[in-house]
């Protein structure tokens, strides 16, 4: 049975520029619908977070008609029974998944351990996926010099823009895609709360297939997921055996988490399946 790692926040709250916390967590469907998925497929599911806490659910992701959501939540013995980060070993895994909401932006973008297991995974090429605000806990995958284990890869994200116009910009003490940009990593925009789309390859931009590369969350419409399931981990394609939750709310949208290789002068990478959304 192939194991998934799902690394999620422990933080309740958010501070803010002036000091204050901001009730946040994990953003509920992010979480939800891989983890029914890789679930359905008949995969194990083990949530790690820091010191092993209960990783809180940002109730605006609940605001809505969401009862089923919850209950999955309060269900779901992984999510209410997690390990701690310091007790993972990455070799039991077959990918490792990161949900956002703002929690991962308190606690994961500066945690060591998450860090060191996210830098782990994609310098072995094993399946690494993130979403929404969840690229935040790539800024911890440092080495000793400072030197991002992502930089150099495409990647999209939560954009200022999209911060803004949700009304958190001004209050946030900083902001996703300034970081990510400042780490190294080539952050790609698009028009805010634009749809999901499928993934197209561009001229020498073709992704090796060893990373399961994005997913991303649109306008309110029904989750939408992609087939087949996860394979195994020495045959799991970056995409096409993903998933891919297309909506989270009305307040928060796309894009997610999109990670592609550096291209390297005078090399072509292999080409890869890309996730359809749509």
């Amino acid at each position: 049975m192939t194991k998934i790692l799902f690394i999620m926040t422990a933080a309740a709250t958010w501070t803010l520029k002036d000091g204050t916390k901001h009730p946040t967590g994990f953003w509920a469907e992010e979480a939800v619908t891989p983890y029914e998925l890789f679930k359905q497929a008949g995969h194990e599911i083990v949530v790690a977070t820091p010191g092993g806490v209960v990783s809180p659910v940002d109730e605006s992701s609940l605001a809505d008609d969401n009862a089923a959501l919850r209950d999955v939540i309060a269900k779901a013995p992984e999510f209410q029974n997690p390990i701690a980060l310091t007790d993972v070993h990455l070799d039991d895994y077959a990918a490792v998944y990161v949900p956002g909401g703002h929690g991962p932006m308190e606690d994961l973008a500066v945690d060591p351990t998450s860090g060191a297991l996210l830098a782990t995974a994609v310098r072995a090429g094993t399946p690494v996926a993130v979403v929404c605000h969840g690229p935040a806990a790539l800024l911890a995958a440092v080495d000793e010099t400072g030197t991002n284990a992502f930089a150099g890869y495409r990647i999209t994200a939560f954009t200022n823009e999209e911060e803004t116009q949700a009304g958190n910009a001004t209050q946030a003490p900083w902001l996703l895609e300034d970081r990510l940009t400042a780490a190294g990593l080539d952050v790609r925009t698009a028009a805010p709360w634009a749809p999901p789309h499928r993934n197209r390859p561009q001229p020498r931009h073709r992704p090796e297939p060893r990373l399961l590369r994005r997913g991303s969350k649109g306008p309110p419409g029904p989750a939408v997921l992609t087939r087949p399931p996860l394979p195994s981990r020495r045959g799991l394609p970056y995409a096409g055996s993903g998933f891919l939750p297309a909506r989270v709310s009305r307040r928060f949208g796309p894009p997610a988490g999109l990670i592609l290789p550096p291209v390297r002068e005078g090399r072509r990478p292999r080409r890869g399946r890309f996730l359809v959304a749509r």
